[in-house]
Parts: structure tokens; C-alpha cells; sequence
């Protein structure tokens, strides 16, 4: 008996595809499905990609992919579902494609575990006082400066760690904290204390986990509500020699506020994503010893991207089998998602 194997096309930025597919997954996605991997849309305007487009029942979409319009689809009749193979999905998929009906899946859930794995390393390092230790003992080259006498405010044991954002990701970093002798508090509006219980953490106001937390870890999406919900105010709740980890969005937080607030040595930062997204090269968090910033890697990297191409080759093999996608994305979520 022949498996279906249903027309598919990818749209991301080519450069990328050698990175998400190697050799291994390439044969995987060529058993579910009919694809030229040399024809790779960037531009679905382009001549062979709007010839493959016409034919497609499924876009198979990664970063770079453009975004999948009324124009588009207006040129994609065959076209019933869109597998990206990575997070967010706001971008890619309009308003016209929910009108008409597209399937939608995403490998978010793949790419949330390197960002919680990251965020638990960074959470265990932060209260170890790593970054003060590595600047401290790289000036002084040298033993004999009795660094448990002065490190004695250090260690993760009963340490509280504030968790903004029950979403996928911090549900997660709640799982992998779960056998360290931490307190975890949560805050997140749509979170019911039943919920809280079964997570077996403490639901609490975003300003008493700011004030009771020795790390805050954001984990909230970026919509309107949640631009600069770490204020000013918010940040000066915090106590002194505490850690702010984003790992979300930039736009989570004031920047200048924080910017203050690390600049004058109060407080530890630990930033992957930043407003904006790339900083100016005269900006201060680049250069300040209590301050980690990375750009924007939490996420899927190196091999990590492969994860995110077997969930999507395996949600691809799912509809051609006639069955729900497992990860699918629905439009009403998209208000409380990132």
C-alpha cells in the first residue's frame, strides 16, 4: 500500500535550508512528502517559486519565510497547510489565511526547550555569583582572598525564583527547577491557583515577585499589556544583588530603566533579547561586568534547528496520514501567545 506523499514547498531564507535540513532529515521530509529543496521561496514572486506555489498543498516555512498574504494565497489554490518549523507564527500567517481555512502548525513547543534549558543554567549560575566571581578572580590572577568569606551571600539553596509568564516556556523552567531546593513563584494573570497547585509553585502579584524574588525570569509574550511591565518602578522592587533574566522579549522591560539599574551596579542582568532588537554599539549593557546579553540565542541553535525539522517533517507526516496536526496553532491563541 503507497503512502501519500502531498506536495510541499519550502519558503525560509535559503541560506538557512542546509542549516535545518541535513542529510539525515532531508531523507525523512522526502518520505512524507514531494519537494524540490532546490527551489526555496524568499520571494514568492519569483518564476520556478510561483510555478511550485501553484502546485503546493503544504508550505513548509522557516525564518526568512515571507509572509503568507491574500496575494499569495490567491496564487496557491491547492494550498490547505502551513508547517513552520520553528516558533511565533504572527508574522507569517495573515488574516486571510485563517478566512480561508489553512491548517496551521508550529514547532514552538521544540524550540522552548533549549530557551528553558538555558534560562535553568542561567537562573543556578546567576545566584552562584558566577559573573562577579569570573571578573573578581580574572583581575586578581591569584589564591588567598577567601572567596567563601566573601561570597558568603551566594548558592542557590532556598533561593526564591520568579517566574513572569506561565507559557510553554516557563511551565517548562518550572519542570527542570522543580528538583533544586528553590522557592518558585509565578505570576500570570490567566493562571488559576488550581493550576498553580498541579505546577507545585505560588501564584503571586508581579510586584511582590518582584520584591521577594532573588531571579526574576520572564516568560511572557509581547503584546500590548506586557510592554515595559518591568518598569522603573518594578526594577527598583527588586533586591539589591538580584538577576533579571529575559529570555522573552526585549520589549518586556524599560531599557533605559534597566540600563540604570545594572549601570549603577544594584543589580545583575542576564539579557538574550533586547528593544531594540540589535542595541547601538555605544550602549553600556555590552561592556558592564554584572550583565550577560547575548544575541537573541536562548532559542534553537546549531543543532537545536534539527529538533524543530523533525517535529515539523513529523507533523507533516500526520496530515498526509489523514490525522490532526499535533502542534497546531489556533487563531484565537494568538492574543496570549508570542
Amino acid at each position: 500500500m503507497s503512502v501519500r506523499r502531498p506536495r510541499a514547498l519550502l519558503a525560509m531564507a535559503p541560506e538557512l535550508v542546509p542549516r535545518l535540513l541535513n542529510e539525515a532529515i532531508a531523507r525523512r521530509l522526502h518520505a512524507v512528502a514531494e519537494l524540490d529543496l532546490e527551489i526555496v521561496a524568499d520571494d514568492f514572486a519569483r518564476p520556478e517559486v510561483a510555478t511550485a506555489l501553484a502546485e503546493a498543498e503544504i508550505l513548509l516555512t522557516f525564518w526568512g519565510a515571507p509572509s503568507i498574504d491574500i496575494g499569495v494565497l490567491s496564487s496557491a489554490p491547492r494550498l490547505r497547510a502551513v508547517v513552520h518549523a520553528a516558533g511565533s507564527v504572527k508574522s507569517l500567517v495573515s488574516d486571510a489565511c485563517w478566512e480561508r481555512g489553512i491548517t496551521v502548525s508550529s514547532a514552538a513547543l521544540a524550540n522552548s526547550l533549549p530557551v528553558a534549558e538555558y534560562t535553568v543554567a542561567m537562573v543556578l549560575l546567576s545566584n552562584k555569583r558566577v559573573l562577579q566571581l569570573r571578573e573578581e578572580y580574572r583581575s586578581v590572577r591569584g589564591g588567598g582572598h577567601a572567596w567563601h568569606l566573601r561570597y558568603g551571600h551566594a548558592g542557590n539553596y532556598g533561593r526564591t525564583v520568579g517566574i513572569v509568564g506561565a507559557s510553554r516556556i516557563g511551565r517548562r523552567v518550572i519542570e527542570l527547577l522543580r528538583p533544586y531546593d528553590l522557592e518558585l513563584v509565578v505570576h500570570d494573570p490567566y493562571l488559576t491557583s488550581d493550576q498553580a497547585r498541579v505546577l507545585g509553585v505560588r501564584s503571586v502579584g508581579l510586584d511582590e515577585l518582584c520584591r521577594i524574588s532573588d531571579v526574576v525570569s520572564l516568560h511572557a509574550p509581547a503584546l500590548p499589556e506586557t510592554a515595559s511591565m518591568i518598569d522603573r518602578r518594578r526594577l527598583a522592587l527588586l533586591r539589591d544583588g538580584s538577576t533579571l533574566i529575559n529570555t522573552a522579549r526585549g520589549s518586556l522591560v524599560d531599557s533605559a530603566a534597566l540600563t540604570d539599574e545594572v549601570a549603577s551596579g544594584r543589580l545583575q542582568a542576564v539579557i538574550d533579547v533586547t528593544e531594540p532588537e540589535v542595541l547601538p554599539a555605544d550602549s553600556p549593557l555590552y561592556d558592564l561586568p554584572n550583565v550577560l546579553l547575548t544575541p537573541h540565542i536562548a532559542g534553537s541553535l546549531g543543532n537545536e534547528l534539527h529538533r524543530m525539522a523533525g517535529s515539523a517533517i513529523e507533523e507533516i507526516a500526520r496530515y498526509a496520514a489523514g490525522l490532526p496536526f499535533l502542534h497546531g496553532v489556533r487563531r484565537e491563541e494568538l492574543d496570549r501567545t508570542a
